[in-house]
C-alpha cells in the first residue's frame, strides 16, 4: 500500500534531502560528507534514515561503485523542484524585504578563474544575500553548459557567433609568447612568429579557448602552427614551458607570479600579444533571476574600475 502524504512528510526531513542530493551529484559518500562537513557514518545514517522512510533502497554498491537505482532517480527529480521552489522564495522573500538574494551559477573557462576573484569580492559587499558558487571548465564544456542552460552566467573568452547568446564584454585578456628564463630565442635581437611557433610549441588541448584564438591569429596570418605537444590546462602548459619542453601562449594573467620570478620571459614577437575580452554570456532567451540581473547591472556599472584595478598593477601592463 502506498505511504499517505502526510505520513510521508512526518518522516522526512530537509537535511535527509540535502544529503541524498550531495551523494546523488557526487556519486559518493565520502565526497558528500566532505561537502556538508559530516562523516561518512553521519551521511550513511542519514541514508538508512530516508530509504527506511521511503521504503526503498536509493543507491547500491556494485563492486566498489555507487550506483543511483530508479527510486533515487525519481528522488532527485522530486528534490531538484523542491529546492527549486525554495529557491524562488529565497528570492521572493528578499524582494519583500527590497534585498536582492538567491542563487547565483557562474561559470568560468579555465583561463577567466584568474578574472573572477577581481570580480566577486565588492559585488558579494553589496548583495551578500546571494550565494555565489562558481564551476571552472575548459571552453567546450562550457559552450555545452550553455546549451543545456544549466549556470546562470559564463565567463569566457572566445564568444561562439552561431549561437543565440548574449554577452557582455568587461576586461581585455592578454596571450602572451612566453619561453623558460635561458631559452635560445632571448639571445635573438628579433624573433619571428614562425620562428617561435616552430620551438616546440605546447598547447592546451583542442576546443580551448587560447588555442582556438592562436590557432585564429595564425590562420590569419599564414602561419604553420603544429604542436609539440598537446596539455590539457594552461597550469600544465606553464609548467611544461618552465621544465623546458618548449614553448607557448598563455594567458598573461594565468603566469603573472613567474614573470615577476624570472622563470618566464614573455617574447617581444611582431602581431602579439594577442588581445581578447572576457565577457559575461548567457543565452538571448533566458530570463535573469534578481540575482542575475545585479551581477550583469554590477559589471556594466564597474567596467572603468575593472580596468584600473589591473593597470594599477605593475604586474599586468605589457
Amino acid at each position: 500500500m502506498p505511504i499517505s502524504v502526510q505520513k510521508l512528510a512526518s518522516r522526512l526531513t530537509f537535511r535527509q534531502l540535502q544529503v541524498f542530493h550531495a551523494v546523488y551529484e557526487l556519486e559518493s559518500y565520502s565526497k558528500a560528507g566532505e561537502l556538508l562537513g559530516l562523516t561518512q557514518p553521519a551521511v550513511s545514517s542519514q541514508m538508512r534514515q530516508l530509504e527506511q522512510a521511503l521504503e526503498m533502497p536509493l543507491f547500491e554498491y556494485v563492486g566498489r561503485r555507487l550506483f543511483v537505482t530508479a527510486a533515487g532517480e525519481k528522488l532527485a527529480l522530486s528534490v531538484d523542484g523542491i529546492f527549486g521552489e525554495l529557491r524562488r522564495l529565497q528570492t521572493d522573500l528578499a524582494e519583500l524585504d527590497g534585498k536582492v538574494a538567491g542563487e547565483l551559477k557562474l561559470v568560468a573557462v579555465n583561463t577567466a578563474q584568474y578574472v573572477v576573484p577581481y570580480l566577486l569580492r565588492a559585488f558579494l559587499n553589496l548583495y551578500p544575500q546571494i550565494n555565489v558558487s562558481v564551476s571552472v571548465v575548459n571552453r567546450a564544456a562550457a559552450i555545452q553548459r550553455l546549451n543545456d542552460n544549466r549556470d546562470d552566467l559564463v565567463i569566457m573568452g572566445m564568444v561562439p557567433s552561431e549561437k543565440p547568446l548574449a554577452s557582455l564584454p568587461f576586461l581585455n585578456n592578454e596571450l602572451v609568447p612566453v619561453v623558460p628564463a635561458g631559452h635560445p630565442l632571448l639571445l635573438q635581437e628579433a624573433v619571428s612568429p614562425q620562428d617561435f611557433l616552430d620551438s616546440n610549441l605546447l598547447m592546451r588541448e583542442a576546443g580551448s579557448g587560447s588555442r582556438l584564438a592562436l590557432e585564429v591569429h595564425c590562420q590569419q596570418q599564414r602561419l604553420r602552427v603544429k604542436p609539440s605537444m598537446e596539455i590539457g590546462s594552461n597550469d600544465a602548459v606553464k609548467h611544461a614551458v618552465i621544465a623546458g619542453l618548449g614553448v607557448a601562449v598563455l594567458p598573461k594573467l594565468s603566469i603573472l607570479p613567474e614573470l615577476q620570478l624570472g622563470t618566464l620571459r614573455v617574447l617581444d614577437i611582431p602581431g602579439f600579444p594577442l588581445r581578447r575580452s572576457w565577457c559575461v554570456v548567457y543565452p538571448q532567451a533566458k530570463h535573469p533571476t534578481p540575482a542575475m540581473k545585479a551581477f550583469i547591472d554590477y559589471i556594466q556599472q564597474n567596467i572603468k574600475q575593472f580596468e584600473q584595478v589591473f593597470l594599477r598593477n605593475p604586474q599586468l601592463k605589457s
